[in-house]
């Protein structure tokens, strides 16, 4: 088929000429169009630079000329990327990791656009109830409405009102004209009163509300009659709606649509906007929509409840000197004790539970009490009402001045659900409205699985089988796109920000299915990563079927199920950084296979692999988590080895993340670094006296910006300022380490203030970096630069690789040391002062590695990574497990998260999650070494592993 493909004449290209982006040496390459084209290669190779600053870049930088100059000065310019020519490029779409949406107010419905199709479903066939008792609510007639009126105490004054505007922008000059035209002479406008006759001053570009007060009554008998020509008037306003405002009292809405004549409570018509959590209109009021309240917590306000008042107990800010007796703190809770009886000497757990409650939430028992206290100004006496620990904290929270001394604050605080939506986001009145006996949380609640199954046998009536027919086919369409993409286990509520980046993508990848879009280019970035293997044959027929309508695939992808399914492969190397940039093979698997000069090819065919450990160490101890029932987990008691390398497995949404990021690593950090952070549910965790701490190594940058690079990392560059400081050159000017930094005045040069490079806005077109005139790109002033180490001055250090400088500082152990690991985990091509800002995620963890692996180990350290191999080649997984095996040799354990296989069968323990993703997982299916899960029938993993495996593979 491949070479059928090979001889077509028609057969289209994408045919890039000269690509040299970041290290790619002058790339020449054609690429076949509307196929499955996969770049693969060692990480740091090139592929991204060729797929996505390349490739795409050139595509959206060519949507942007085709716009006028106006329009491009409002988007985000693109600069022109480093090649001669690309011809035969379809429009490019970027299905990336980065992008994901981390507002708290994103979900999964809301970026898959399924969450506004529920809504126009609920707003068009939903049945509202009341929110009070529960009955279905009908329209109320003009008649109800004066009775209900006429029922309010004789000589009550009224003014009836006509809601004619709410939550629109606009200064509604006109509407004001037209009501003085037609007689009426006041109008409420946010709710000051206005006389029609004067200017009514309204800021356009904020939303207002305006009712027009059509009468003014008092309540006795014979106004009946016309209080209904009132009503019928502000009916033909408003379509409906009419407001009855007591003077010096609440307000009573009525509606010709909605109300309920047992609770007396009308509700506004519904729309979809009534189901929008971020809309003033649908949100909870508590909450504005987030479903959660931020508030302080006793616990960590007070983490450990042994200790009494004078040594220390309460650790919040602003309280952590409340143990020193010259402080105003203390001078209170020795005013707190002398008051209520108690000693600042008792652990606060054993204070009776009337004086902890009262230190905690006040007394309210206006008690004023004497505080003395002698500080900068003299000795004074100050009366003082104690308002409780929590109040005053949220008050100093709420006055703090800088967001810097909130976010501190904010360490102390926890997320509880609302306690008046319990974390449904919506108001009492959208959450009463119901399709088939649920409402717009209970549906969207539900798994993407049950919501299939629920959808397709939910009994609606003929109407609303008419009305929301074509809504519910688009609904269903979308949802079973989420299923076919391997995500069956997630809810359309779950934020986004939770969401893992191969989660997100291939989210973003069932929105682009639902789309349908045709002749056009998908550029996605390892698609596959934290899908189960399980998993992979639904993703790649989701990318077929992309294919199949008419699109082109560039996918960068290490997976092996991918490249073999891919019509064609371009491999780059044949390294990674200045070793790399080069294309090695292009063709088909079988082609890649048979490259002698590809590392991918060397992998796929089996030249090379990485191999089986020859003996599984066994475990120096355990310990035990028990009662784990955070998220999904079935309150399971689960047992962690020490001393060995545990992989943590199962389907996506098994339970994995929950036991080992939220309960161990949660708990642990708490108990032996003293973080502030909340486990999740569990009953506790013992053996934790064999542990001296525990260390999470992620793929999370190293610094946010370019000021942060390798050699600060690692402390390697603190080490080489020293170097330099006692260099002949720097005693003889009185040069201290200090001068060789370039985030101090000093050493650096100030033009560019460190940075080496200066900004200049273009306006419409894009920002222009140009290097520093003063310095020439090189960060630090003249003087500095005249000292020099081996001829080499601070720069060009900074200039080097890692592989340049392991020579170069051959004769300085220390320094040698700590770059020999950066060489050991395959950072040779990295400068020493590469900015954390050109690093990838793969680049970013092993530089997190090599900095661990440098420092003394403890034989104590618990070190957790959260799949570790994402963005990682098979020659890169290779050096990883030879790391991960390292960190473990010493005695300190290592707990892995992973769906790779390679890493999974040189694990020496495996905990296996599942069975299913969701509900359908949560408990641990099988644990022992990778052979004996193996054995286990009911384990997916076992069965996905067996062919890894020696003594399985027939």
């Amino acid at each position: 088929m491949a070479t059928s493909k090979k001889n077509n004449p028609n057969r289209k290209y994408i045919k890039i000429r000269g690509a040299s982006e970041h290290n790619l040496k002058a790339v020449s390459l054609d690429i076949p169009r509307d196929e499955f084209v996969v770049l693969t290669g060692l990480s740091g190779s090139g592929k991204s630079s060729l797929a996505f600053d390349t490739i795409y870049a050139e595509g959206q930088r060519r949507y942007m000329e085709s716009l006028s100059s106006y329009a491009r000065q409002f988007l985000g310019q693109m600069e022109k990327p480093n090649v001669e020519s690309i011809e035969g490029l379809p429009p490019a779409i970027s299905i990336d990791q980065k992008s994901t949406n981390r507002n708290p107010r994103s979900t999964v419905g809301t970026v898959t656009e399924i969450y506004d199709y529920f809504r126009l479903l609920y707003a068009r066939i939903g049945i509202p109830h009341c929110p009070n008792c529960g009955r279905a609510i009908t329209k109320q007639s003009i008649d109800q409405m004066v009775d209900a009126v006429m029922a309010l105490p004789e000589k009550t004054r009224i003014q009836v009102l006509a809601p004619v505007v709410r939550g629109r922008k606009g200064t509604h000059q006109s509407l004001f004209e037209r009501a003085r035209k037609s007689g009426y002479v006041r109008v409420i406008a946010d709710g000051n009163l206005y006389d029609l006759q004067e200017e009514i001053p309204l800021e356009k570009n904020i939303k207002h509300n305006i009712d027009i007060v059509v009468d003014r009554l008092v309540i006795k008998e014979g106004i009946e009659k016309r209080l209904t020509d009132s009503l019928e008037t502000v009916f033909e306003l408003t379509n409906g709606n009419a407001i009855i405002d007591i003077v010096d009292g609440e307000q009573m809405t009525f509606s010709q649509n909605f109300a309920c004549p047992d609770c007396n409570i009308s509700i506004e018509e519904v729309q979809p906007r009534s189901f929008s959590f971020n809309n003033p209109f649908g949100a909870c009021p508590t909450c504005a929509g987030l479903g959660y309240k931020m508030e302080f917590d006793e616990d960590l306000m007070m983490p450990d409840r042994s200790l009494s008042f004078s040594e220390g107990v309460v650790q919040v800010l602003g309280w952590q000197s409340s143990n020193d007796p010259k402080s105003y703190t203390y001078a209170t809770l020795k005013a707190l004790s002398e008051s209520y009886g108690f000693s600042l000497d008792t652990p606060f757990q054993d204070l009776p539970a009337d004086i902890q409650d009262m230190f905690l939430h006040g007394a309210n028992d206006n008690r004023i009490l004497k505080v003395h206290y002698k500080g900068q100004r003299g000795v004074g006496v100050y009366d003082l009402e104690w308002e409780g620990l929590v109040r005053n904290v949220e008050r100093r929270y709420r006055e703090a001045y800088t967001e810097t001394a909130k976010a501190e604050y904010e360490q102390y605080m926890r997320i509880t659900p609302c306690p008046d939506c319990k974390g449904m986001r919506l108001k009492p009145s959208s959450l009463a409205v119901t399709v088939a006996d649920k409402n717009i949380y209970e549906m969207t609640n539900m798994s993407v699985t049950d919501l299939c199954d629920f959808l397709s046998e939910m009994k609606l009536t003929q109407q609303q089988e008419y009305i929301g027919g074509q809504i519910l086919k688009e609904i269903k369409a979308r949802v079973g796109f989420l299923r076919q993409v391997g995500l069956e286990y997630l809810t359309l509520t779950r934020a986004t920000g939770t969401l893992s980046g191969g989660e997100a993508q291939r989210i973003r990848l069932a929105t682009q299915i639902g789309s349908g879009l045709v002749g056009v280019a998908y550029i996605l970035d390892e698609p596959s990563i934290g899908l189960h293997q399980r998993d992979n044959d639904k993703l790649l027929e989701a990318l077929m079927h992309l294919k199949d309508l008419g699109n082109t695939l560039i996918v960068v992808e290490h997976d092996e199920d991918t490249m073999r399914a891919a019509d064609y492969i371009v491999d780059i190397g044949p390294r990674a950084g200045v070793h790399g940039g080069e294309v090695i093979a292009a063709g088909t698997v079988n082609d890649i296979m048979k490259c002698k000069k590809s590392i991918t090819g060397d992998y796929l065919s089996g030249r090379r692999k990485i191999e089986v450990p020859s003996e599984r160490r066994q475990p120096t101890g355990w310990i035990k988590v028990r009662g784990a029932r955070e998220n999904n987990l079935k309150n399971i008691d689960v047992e962690f080895p020490l001393g060995v390398m545990t992989c943590v497995t199962g389907v996506s949404g098994s339970g994995k993340s929950s036991l080992t990021n939220e309960i161990l690593y949660k708990h642990l950090a708490r108990k032996l670094n003293r973080a502030r952070c909340i486990p999740g549910k569990h009953d506790g965790i013992d053996g934790l006296e064999q542990l001296d701490k525990i260390i999470d190594i992620d793929q999370s940058p190293i610094g946010r910006t370019p000021r942060s690079n390798p050699a600060t990392y690692t402390g390697v560059f603190d080490m080489i300022r020293d170097l330099f400081a006692s260099t002949a050159d720097a005693k003889a000017k009185g040069y201290k380490k200090g001068r060789f930094s370039f985030n101090v005045k000093g050493g650096r040069c100030e033009a560019c203030s460190g940075d080496g490079i200066i900004k200049i806005e273009m306006h419409f077109l894009p920002d222009v970096y140009v290097p520093c005139e003063v310095c020439g790109g090189k960060r630090y002033n003249r003087e500095t630069l005249d000292v020099k180490y081996k001829g080499k001055s601070i720069y060009d250090v900074l200039d080097m690789t890692v592989e340049d400088a392991l020579e170069f500082f051959k004769n300085v152990p220390r320094i040698h040391a700590k770059i020999q690991t950066l060489y050991d985990v395959g950072l040779g091509y990295v400068k020493l002062g590469q900015p954390s800002t050109e690093l990838s995620g793969g680049e970013a963890q092993r530089i997190k590695l090599a900095t661990e692996l440098s420092r003394k180990s403890t034989g104590k350290t618990i070190y957790v990574l959260d799949e570790p191999t994402t963005g990682l080649h098979f020659e890169d997984v290779n050096k990883l497990v030879s790391i991960l095996r390292r960190l473990s040799d010493g005695g300190n354990t290592v707990v892995v998260i992973e769906h790779n296989l390679d890493v999974i069968k040189t694990a020496d323990y495996i905990i296996d999650m599942g069975p299913e993703g969701g509900a359908g997982g949560g408990t641990v299916i099988a644990t022992g070494t990778p052979e004996e899960i193996c054995k286990v029938e009911k384990s997916y993993t076992g069965q996905f592993l067996k062919p890894y495996l020696k003594e399985f593979v027939c």
